[in-house]
């Protein structure tokens, strides 16, 4: 991209931020959502996604022709900070938006894109993920469901766990083992389907917070049926499929804005203070704040080229997470109010709700530790 290019997209964005900043505060103003911690998981509202999706502000960088916007990553990462940092209730399509559609527009069939990507853009269509299976934590070469060739498709067998929105969504992506284990390759064999979770065979079970919220869930599938043409990609190129699919799910502003309003009220109880100490530590999570967000804007414009960046994107993973949990733990120490989420006071309750929450974020989109190991090896040195 020539720099003229890049100084008219960064205009066009800085356009876009002031709009979606009117179209919060008017949603605010209306009483439509209330702030909370991680409204990217927990704020499951499908009117609002469909008005986002009505003023072109979902599968913004999609194509035009299948109902994208056609704009630059730079011009998406605009907006979805924007809704991110007013704790905006953006579950309903963010699987979709995030890291579906973009697998779909670059693996799927033509008749798949035309099915899906349209409605995603709308805010009409939602998703989940089918990665996570018991006793295989974040080592998604385990994974034990498997896929049988029947005729005009393929049979699904087997559970996955942690599968946000499940309860709500239309369809997820469900990575399977179609060959049999080869110990010595054991990233072989494995395929992508497209399942619709109303599917006979399908059944899904809550998994609650220590919160008693219900986001994530249990999917079995039972000799689920999915024809040839839900098939995403290729047949034994699954891993290098849900690999890229990965460094969308693990580098956007997500990784690292859960706790942001708990940030921002943090912010304004320390700059009413005298407390040195607390302006300190204040300090040094902004200063964190910003480098974080660099680096995501990076692998979001990276990623758009088709360049493979799943070793930058563990690394905003790892790092953006660290730091959510070390704002609700700075915030605890400094704060005198007591946490409580069924209280009227903001502060109070948000600070209830990111202490609740904090244990998943090291955990979804793969444990750090798994994480670190990605980071080691792409750096030469595991």
């Amino acid at each position: 991209m020539r720099p003229a290019d890049v100084e008219s997209v960064i205009e066009r964005s800085q356009e876009l931020r002031s709009e979606v900043r009117a179209f919060l505060a008017e949603e605010l103003a209306a009483g439509r959502f209330t702030p909370r911690a991680d409204a990217w998981l927990t704020g499951w509202d499908e009117s609002f996604s469909r008005r986002l999706g009505e003023r072109g502000w979902l599968g913004m960088t999609l194509p035009t022709e299948y109902g994208g916007g056609g704009h630059s990553p730079i011009e998406r990462f605009a907006v979805t900070e924007e809704l991110l940092a007013a704790s905006a209730p953006v579950a309903a399509h963010w699987i979709a938006d995030r890291q579906s559609a973009p697998s779909i527009l670059r693996f799927g069939t033509e008749e798949q894109r035309r099915t899906y990507l349209p409605g995603i853009a709308r805010g009409e269509i939602y998703f989940g993920i089918g990665m996570s299976e018991p006793d295989s934590g974040s080592d998604l070469a385990s994974v034990r469901t498997r896929g049988s060739r029947v005729d005009g498709g393929w049979r699904l067998s087997g559970t996955k766990v942690w599968t946000s929105g499940a309860h709500h969504a239309h369809a997820f992506v469900v990575l399977a083992r179609t060959a049999p284990l080869d110990l010595q390759h054991r990233h072989d064999g494995l395929s992508q389907f497209i399942v619709d979770l109303t599917a006979p065979g399908v059944t899904i079970g809550p998994i609650r917070l220590i919160s008693g919220e219900h986001h994530f869930n249990q999917v079995i599938l039972d000799e689920v049926f999915v024809p040839d043409g839900r098939v995403l990609g290729e047949i034994g190129d699954g891993w290098r499929q849900v690999t890229s699919e990965l460094a969308f799910e693990r580098s956007g502003p997500e990784r690292f804005l859960s706790t942001y309003p708990l940030l921002a009220l943090l912010t304004d109880s320390v700059a009413r203070s005298a407390d040195g100490r607390g302006r300190r530590e204040l300090g040094s999570l902004l200063a964190r704040l910003t480098t974080l967000r660099e680096m995501s804007l990076d692998v979001a414009t990276a990623l758009a080229t088709g360049r493979s960046m799943d070793v930058p994107a563990a690394l905003v993973k790892d790092l953006g997470t660290t730091f959510e949990g070390d704002v609700v733990d700075v915030a605890r120490t400094l704060l005198e109010e007591e946490p409580d989420p069924g209280a009227a006071d903001e502060l109070t309750r948000i600070l209830a709700q990111a202490i609740l929450h904090t244990p998943g974020f090291t955990i979804r989109g793969g444990t750090n530790e798994i994480l670190r190991g990605v980071i080691a090896r792409g750096m030469g040195v595991r």
